[in-house]
């Protein structure tokens, strides 16, 4: 016959084994992975890749990556914010430039104020004009823009 210390030991454990097959059964139920999910995993599997490819020519700089290849940081789930459609970076509010990857509050004020000056962008080349942006900031920005050529140019 166990003593009354022993008993409160086994309820104790029978308390925290039944609580862990509760915790194994819910975890068991959840949901499967959302595609948006699965294509930040093959994001990163393909960084992964890009790194291990690149790490034999340590002494040289890897060629620029064109926005349309598939292995370009713009093209990666994992980098970018929730998708939107294309912003026309001639007519878009600071409100809407925010939601571009790598765009916050003063690149977005400062685009702004070069489009006021200088007019509309018209393109990604006229489009590094703007401080802070260069090529490659460009070339990230490329697939989310696009350009009406609309902005009212100025006086």
């Amino acid at each position: 016959m166990p003593t009354p210390a022993e008993r409160q030991a086994l309820v104790f454990l029978a308390v925290v084994l039944s609580l862990g097959t509760g915790v194994r059964i819910v975890r068991g139920r959840a949901p499967a992975p959302t595609p948006s999910a699965r294509e930040a995993l093959a994001g990163q599997l393909a960084a992964v890749d890009s790194a291990i490819a690149t790490r034999g020519r340590r002494g040289r700089r890897p060629a620029p990556l064109s926005p349309s290849s598939p292995s370009s940081p713009s093209s990666s789930p994992v980098r970018s914010r929730p998708t939107v459609a294309r912003v026309d970076l001639d007519t878009a509010p600071e409100s809407v430039l925010v939601t571009l990857p790598g765009i916050g509050p003063a690149l977005a004020q400062r685009i702004i104020r070069d489009r006021e000056r200088h007019g509309a962008f018209g393109s990604l080349t006229a489009l590094t004009r703007v401080g802070g942006i260069g090529e490659r900031s460009a070339a990230r920005l490329a697939p989310h823009v696009t350009f009406s050529g609309a902005a009212p140019r100025p006086r």
